[in-house]
């Protein structure tokens, strides 16, 4: 396969078990697209034979299998391997299924719904991903293995210390050094330990040596060591441990027994000669000259650190000229015998500068008295002042807020932590599915040009490394396959990825610039910038959780307050007699606790079309009277488009289009900032409109508008009760009369299926089971009633009540709710309904204060082709209230039994139908239907006699 195409998977060898479209499927992609080793079984025993026969890197499986399950081979699988990744998949998945592939241990679950190929590639996809986890893995416990390796190598003794300086961990090697018990010793510190002989200057220079690793700073120290049957010399070598954050986590402190190699420098200072050859293959460089200055000596490998060859060396004078003045003090030197570690810098042949640490000790070797060893720690000292820089990074990234501000240091910082000018970030934009270049630098724009969005599709340098999370270290980046701009005068260049936000671009005109070093840091940078843009989204989710939660509350405060007042409301409609007291108890409840500013309700003048208003409540200003409430769908007040409308209207924010209305103007300058009118309507009869106003834009939200709705409802329905009562009581009342041709009314339909004229004259009731309606036939034998009722839909029952050939009087029972029961609601009464085969005539009776237009309305919105035919007003019988107070202290049983004693001629003179008869119809006995008559009989002359005032009667002769 081509180098640009290379996937882990052309290295594998994956047993791929089934035999299901997908799983063919799937197999077949394997093989066309990589250079796996592909190896299909049908079965779970074939796949374990595999297993057993080759080495396998991942096991791909269908669940259903021919001979057990595919949770079945991966249990198998498991009780031999922990590490095989095995990937199971399925067309019927289920959470059941994948809690037990879980349970069993499976690496990866895939719900493949169809054999496509987006569901191919996906299985493709993690098979890669976990067998590359599989690797990782595996290179993790490998690298522990090393680790333990060498702490258990019994060559070396090495003890684990804490930051602190104390014991933590030792091996066996150490243990066996001395006679003391090393356990006992753990978490005392270190410089005290039975180790080391019991003289302060020692303890003073390893307690020193943990000291400067507690500052990050490697070190090493040479330990005379006495012990009961003999002396070593120990050479220390301490190395400090840091974590991700760059935090020191423990010490580390290896042993090397040197004891031979000190005897050795004993001899070798007895033979010059000797000197010489070991002088000569040391990696430092080594000078030795007179007191003057003036060599002796030159190491031959001293090119490697100055680039000078030993007689360009000589020849450019003194130890002084290539050194530096006042390196060190004679005196003291002459006291010690050796000073160790002194810091100076020198020049290179090329120009380059380097940090030398240099041990001065007194000799006697021919014509030479002073020896210099000079050791490069040119890279360290830098690696330490990178690791300082990256300190400083690391504190800046804890005050950033958001990933520009990251991106932004990390472009500052990275010349002094790397000391490469060119560098970039791109942030991952989720949206577009784009990388952006966020912030780069001037060094990076006049190498490479301009930067443009990258598409994360994996197809350049940046996408690739964003994509597979894999970091790109290149010593010339020209040789590189994905490399988009081929005209960039990047050479060496590195890709890092920062998780899922984006990538770290730095590089260098320069070939070859990434040394070990140079790739820790990079690395060690754009982990701490990951990590920083971590803890920007985790804060950044925090607040807004802490928003949305301040949202929810507030809105849960709002609806409990507006839930109150509902509420107080609703008990107070419960109490109010009058349409005037309903409307003046909901505007001053709307407007008692502050919430809203002005409330009022209006009514639809029919012959202005405007609405009038009736009652209101609140801080207006006068806003009333500087308006017309037109009904009208646009550019009006929002009484007048409810009105028009029937719906809710809405203003959020009224000075949002302060040209669109006049009313806007007058609304504003009464600090009435946003309008909610609601519709009062109850079973299609409108009662007029609420309108609310509040101070601040945007008051009435989903919750609030939704709490309205349901208020409009109860305050119509209130309403419509009152104006029911007010029919009950009022003694003035206005009949209208009105002929329908519309064949859908109940009693036509049934008028002409049986060829005869029905009246109704009263008598509704309503109950569980449906409503009762007594109904007179004329012109046509009962039983042809009450067969043509039976095509009906809408009757559900038909009774004879009384009658035969010639007509009389029978009782439906309807499934639908009857034109009186509708009509009662608006506050009207049907008196009387004539329907004949080709037309019905309706008497409909109105209470004071109910609109003859209201009801029109409702009866044209019933039947098609309403003509009213006749409208009076008249006066009620006195005796109005007290049927209904005879009708208040009925039972529903008994009010039947009453009314179909009646329609059945009981009361008549004869009688047309006898108690026994009546009964019969009614399925009860005849001693229950006597006790209900008698029943009703003594409620009527209670209500009339001892509920009433007396009767006076006059009589002349």
């Amino acid at each position: 396969m081509n180098s640009a195409t290379s996937s882990v998977l052309d290295a594998s060898a994956v047993v791929v078990v089934g035999d299901t479209p997908w799983i063919t499927s799937y197999a077949g992609a394997l093989r066309e697209e990589f250079e796996a080793t592909v190896h299909d079984v049908p079965t779970a025993s074939a796949a374990r034979e595999k297993l057993r026969q080759t080495t396998v890197d991942c096991v791909v499986t269908d669940e259903t299998l021919a001979e057990t399950t595919g949770i079945g081979l991966v249990r198998h699988i498991r009780d031999t391997s922990t590490t095989l990744p095995v990937i199971l998949g399925t067309a019927d998945g289920s959470e059941r299924l994948a809690s037990e592939a879980i349970e069993a241990g499976v690496t990866d679950y895939i719900a493949v719904s169809d054999p496509s190929d987006d569901a191919v590639s996906d299985a493709i996809r993690r098979t890669e991903r976990a067998i590359r986890r599989a690797q990782r893995s595996a290179t993790r416990r490998e690298r522990a293995r090393q680790f333990d390796a060498i702490f258990h190598d019994t060559r070396s003794a090495t003890w684990v210390l804490d930051p602190e300086g104390t014991l933590t961990r030792v091996n066996q090697a150490a243990r066996d050094m001395v006679d003391a018990d090393a356990g006992a010793v753990v978490g005392d510190p270190f410089w005290t330990l039975p180790w080391w002989p019991d003289d302060s200057q020692t303890r003073d220079d390893i307690r020193r040596l943990v000291g400067a690793a507690g500052d990050g700073e490697f070190g090493h120290a040479v330990v005379i060591q006495d012990a009961a049957t003999s002396s070593s010399v120990l050479e220390l070598s301490v190395q400090p441990v840091t974590d991700e954050r760059g935090e020191l986590v423990s010490i580390i402190v290896d042993s090397v027994e040197i004891t031979d190699r000190v005897d050795l420098e004993r001899e070798l200072r007895r033979s010059e000669k000797l000197h010489r050859v070991t002088l000569n293959n040391m990696t430092d460089t080594v000078l030795m000259t007179d007191e003057d200055g003036e060599y002796t000596y030159v190491c031959p490998n001293a090119h490697f650190i100055f680039g000078y060859t030993a007689d360009e060396i000589r020849e450019i004078g003194t130890i002084e000229d290539l050194l530096g003045e006042d390196l060190f003090d004679r005196e003291k030197l002459a006291d010690e015998g050796v000073l160790k570690n002194i810091e100076t810098t020198a020049t290179d042949k090329a120009g380059r500068e380097h940090t030398l640490l240099v041990n001065v000790r007194e000799v006697a070797i021919q014509d030479g008295t002073l020896l210099y060893s000079c050791r490069d720690v040119t890279k360290r000292k830098q690696r330490e002042r990178s690791l300082a820089a990256l300190q400083e990074t690391a504190r800046d990234f804890l005050y950033a807020e958001t990933h520009q501000e990251i991106a932004q240091h990390v472009v500052d910082d990275t010349a002094d932590v790397l000391g490469l000018d060119a560098s970039a970030v791109y942030l991952f934009d989720a949206d577009d599915n784009h990388l952006q270049p966020v912030v780069h630098s001037q060094s990076m724009r006049n190498a490479h040009g301009p930067l443009p969005p990258v598409h994360a599709d994996g197809n350049d340098l940046v996408s690739h490394s964003f994509v597979e999370n894999e970091a790109g270290f290149f010593a010339d980046v020209h040789d590189a396959d994905r490399l988009a701009n081929v005209a960039t005068d990047l050479r060496s260049a590195a890709y890092i990825p920062l998780g899922n936000h984006g990538v770290f671009v730095v590089g260098s005109t320069a070939v070859g610039v990434f040394d070990d070093v140079t790739r820790e840091l990079t690395d060690l940078l754009a982990a701490t910038a990951e990590a920083a843009l971590d803890r920007v989204d985790r804060e950044s989710q925090l607040r807004e959780q802490d928003r949305e939660l301040q949202r929810q509350n507030d809105q849960l405060t709002a609806l409990n307050q507006i839930n109150e007042t509902i509420r107080e409301i609703d008990q107070a409609l419960v109490q109010s007699e009058t349409r005037e007291e309903i409307d003046h108890t909901v505007c001053d409840r709307l407007t008692a606790d502050g919430r809203f500013q002005f409330a009022w309700i209006g009514t639809l003048d029919g012959p202005s079309e405007t609405v009038t208003p009736q009652a209101w409540a609140g801080a207006d200003r006068g806003y009333l009277d500087t308006q017309s409430f037109p009904v009208a769908a646009e550019n009006v007040e929002p009484a007048g488009r409810t009105a028009a409308s029937g719906s809710m209207t809405l203003v959020s924010n009224v000075a949002a289009d302060l040209r669109a209305a006049s009313w806007r103007k007058d609304a504003i300058s009464r600090d009435l900032l946003s309008v909610l009118s609601i519709p009062l309507v109850y079973n299609d009869l409108s009662y007029g409109v609420l309108t609310v106003y509040a101070t601040a834009p945007d008051a009435f939200g989903e919750t609030i508008q939704s709490v309205f709705a349901e208020l409009g409802e109860t305050i119509a329905a209130a309403i419509s009760a009152s104006e029911r009562k007010r029919a009950l009581l009022t003694t003035s009342m206005t009949r209208v009369e009105y002929a329908v041709t519309d064949p859908s009314f109940v009693l036509t339909r049934l008028a002409e299926a049986a060829d005869c004229t029905l009246t109704y004259e009263g008598g509704v009731q309503q109950t569980a089971s449906g409503n009762y309606v007594f109904v007179t036939v004329d012109d046509a034998p009962l039983d042809a009633v009450v067969d043509a009722a039976d095509g009906l839909r809408t009757v559900e029952d038909v009774r004879r009540i009384r009658g035969g050939d010639s007509g009389g009087v029978v009782r439906l029972r309807l499934s639908e709710p009857f034109l009186a029961t509708e009509l009662a609601d608006h506050g009207a009464v049907l008196r009387g309904a004539t329907a004949s085969r080709s037309n019905t005539e309706l008497v409909i009776d109105l209470s004071h204060g109910v609109e003859v237009r209201d009801v029109t309305q409702f009866i044209s919105g019933r039947f098609r082709d309403v003509t009213l035919t006749s409208k009076q007003t008249r006066e009620q019988a006195s005796e109005h209230g007290l049927y209904a107070s005879v009708l208040d202290q009925l039972t529903a049983r008994q009010l039947e039994v009453l009314e179909t004693a009646y329609y059945s001629g009981f009361f008549e003179s004869p009688r047309e139908a006898t108690g026994e008869a009546v009964s019969d119809s009614l399925d009860i006995s005849p001693q229950a239907f006597y006790q209900h008559i008698r029943t009703a009989q003594r409620k009527l002359f209670t209500a009339l006699i001892d509920d009433h005032s007396p009767v006076v009667t006059h009589s002349t002769d």
